[in-house]
């Protein structure tokens, strides 16, 4: 295996690792049933800064930057429906 694909594989790991941190924020946010201590303004700023990645993130060739921009998104979107819908 080349230091290359070695580094990609690295990557690739890292790309999925890093959004399943948000599964305990969504965790902890419903297990405490409010989420009033997460701004709005930033859960919709990071989520309407993720849509607009979308379209590169789908048309690249990079497999890591692909992977994470789609499980980032996917979670990230899980994340700001329970901040919405926990929103007291």
């Amino acid at each position: 295996m080349t230091a290359v694909n070695v580094i990609k594989t690295i990557g690739v790991i890292a790309s999925v690792a890093l959004p399943l941190f948000n599964i305990p924020l969504i965790l902890k946010i419903k297990k405490r049933g409010s989420s009033k201590d997460f701004s709005l303004t930033w859960v919709v700023g990071v989520w309407f800064c993720l849509l607009l990645m979308i379209p590169a993130v789908l048309i690249s060739r990079d497999i890591v930057f692909k992977v994470f921009g789609i499980i980032n998104f996917i979670l990230f979107t899980a994340v700001a429906v329970y901040v919405f819908k926990y929103r007291q």
